[in-house]
C-alpha cells in the first residue's frame, strides 16, 4: 500500500534519453508510464516535473545570452512533458501539462486550484517550462511546485542510482548514503540537487527522495517503501 497520498516526480531528462545520451528513448519512457499508471490505479496523486538536459545545457556556453539560454531550456522542459504526456495517454492515463506561461493552446496556465482539479479528477499533471523565469533550475521549479500543491515528498529520479560522497563513475569507491540531512546538502553546498531547491525544501520541510530511475520498478518500490536510494530528511 502507498504511503504517500501526493507526490512530485522529478524525472531527469539524461535518463529518458536511455542509451541514447539525447532527445527521447521510447523503450525507456513507457516503462516509466506503466509505473505512473500503477501508482494511480493504487490511488496516488502523480505531479511530475522533467528537466531538459537531453536537449539543452545552455549554461555552459559564453556566447550566448544567459537568459535566452535559461529560456531555451524552458522550451525543452515543454517538449519532454508533452512528450511523456503522450506516451502516458498511449498506456490509458489521463493527462494535463501546465506551464508558467502562455503555449498557444499546447499547455494550460498553472494555478494551484487547476492542479488539484486534475489530480482529484486522476488526471497526471506535467509541471512544464521551469517557474517561467530564468536563473531558475528546474530542481528549483521542482521544490516550488511540490510545496505549492503540498505534495507529501519529492522523487527524484536520475540517472544514477541515489546520493554518493564523490562522482561514482569516476571513484569506484564512491559511498551511497542510505539517508541524509537537507541541512547537510544546503551547509556543505553538495550537488545533489541546486542550493536554492534544498533550501526551499529545508524552510518549508519538503522530503526528498533521490533514486535511480532505470532500476526495474523503481518509481513503483520507492513510493512503497522499497526503495534502495538515498532519503533526505527536513527534521
Amino acid at each position: 500500500m502507498t504511503q504517500y497520498k501526493r507526490v512530485l516526480l522529478k524525472l531527469s531528462g539524461e535518463a529518458l534519453a536511455g542509451d541514447k545520451g539525447t532527445g527521447l528513448d521510447e523503450a525507456t519512457c513507457i516503462p516509466v508510464a506503466k509505473q505512473i499508471q500503477s501508482l494511480v490505479e493504487q490511488g496516488t496523486e502523480v505531479a511530475i516535473v522533467i528537466g531538459g538536459g537531453n536537449f539543452w545545457r545552455g549554461r555552459s556556453s559564453e556566447t550566448i545570452d544567459r537568459t535566452k539560454a535559461d529560456q531555451i531550456g524552458m522550451m525543452a522542459t515543454v517538449m519532454n512533458c508533452i512528450y511523456m504526456s503522450e506516451i502516458c495517454r498511449s498506456v490509458g492515463l489521463m493527462t494535463q501539462v501546465l506551464t508558467p506561461f502562455e503555449c498557444g493552446s499546447f499547455t494550460k496556465l498553472f494555478s494551484k486550484d487547476r492542479v488539484n482539479k486534475y489530480l482529484g479528477k486522476g488526471m497526471v499533471v506535467f509541471f512544464a517550462g521551469g517557474t517561467g523565469h530564468p536563473y531558475f533550475s528546474t530542481d528549483t521549479a521542482t521544490a516550488l511546485r511540490a510545496i505549492e500543491i503540498d505534495a507529501d515528498i519529492i522523487l527524484a529520479a536520475k540517472s544514477i542510482d541515489g546520493v554518493y560522497d564523490s562522482d561514482p563513475a569516476k571513484n569506484k569507491a564512491a559511498k551511497k548514503y542510505d539517508t541524509m540531512r537537507m541541512s547537510d546538502i544546503v551547509d556543505n553546498q553538495l550537488g545533489v540537487v541546486d542550493l536554492a531547491a534544498a533550501v526551499l525544501c529545508m524552510e518549508n520541510k519538503m522530503p526528498m527522495y533521490v533514486f535511480g530511475l532505470n532500476e526495474e520498478n523503481s518509481i513503483m518500490n520507492t513510493v512503497n517503501g522499497n526503495g534502495t536510494g538515498t532519503s533526505i530528511t527536513v527534521d
